[in-house]
């Protein structure tokens, strides 16, 4: 079963998790089931407070507190009244990250890595690097739009950090965007178009260094 602290103001709560971690049938991991809103001390900023991070399921009845989750490692976000399929979710997560947080590290091909493991949603999703059109920045987030999606995969995630795992294919052309340079349609007054529906702006202090870019593919004289 699973071995856990679990930390609730309201007495059903913490019985609930208690009945419902006898029944998970796996093997012992260590981590903590939290509620956030509690009247001494907030969830979030005890685990926060926390000097190493611990694996962590939030419990909670509001809704607008899993971004915060999200931002600080949680694993999953179990949203008050649960029922046991959504723990037994949250278990079979806990399991997954544990053994991904052991397991060593993949060594990379003789011909470069052609893909990347992005966090979202508390999922770990494998997007084929060739597929990703462009890189937006929000915040501390970023948006990547990748071929074939409607919706871009949210990660938690520096422009810098991105920028210096992508390969030489791409190029940060603006403070918010990176692009696939081979996505690259056409190219009219500093702006770049990736299809009908996507133009992406150049910002001026990398507009010399795609120039550069754009003056070594052209033919023209």
């Amino acid at each position: 079963m699973i071995r856990c602290l679990a930390i609730d103001d309201e007495p059903l709560a913490l019985q609930q998790i208690a009945a419902y971690i006898g029944k998970v049938p796996h093997d012992t991991v260590d981590a903590i089931f939290c509620d956030i809103n509690m009247p001494d001390l907030n969830g979030m900023d005890f685990i926060k407070s926390l000097p190493s991070a611990p694996l962590v399921v939030f419990t909670t009845a509001y809704s607008e507190y899993a971004v915060e989750g999200f931002r600080v490692n949680a694993v999953d976000y179990l949203l008050k009244p649960f029922g046991l399929q959504d723990f037994l979710r949250a278990a079979n997560r806990l399991r997954e990250r544990l053994a991904a947080s052991s397991a060593p590290e993949a060594p990379q091909s003789a011909d470069g890595d052609d893909s990347l493991f992005l966090k979202t949603d508390y999922r770990i999703v494998k997007v084929s690097i060739a597929d990703i059109r462009y890189v937006e920045g929000m915040s501390e987030y970023l948006k990547v739009w990748v071929r074939g999606e409607r919706k871009p995969v949210v990660t938690l995630l520096s422009m810098k950090k991105m920028e210096e795992r992508l390969p030489d294919s791409f190029m940060r052309i603006h403070r918010s965007y990176i692009v696939n340079l081979n996505m690259i349609r056409e190219v009219s007054k500093n702006r770049i178009v990736l299809d009908a529906d996507t133009e992406l702006p150049v910002g001026e202090v990398y507009r010399e260094a795609f120039q550069r870019y754009l003056d070594a593919k052209s033919l023209a004289k």
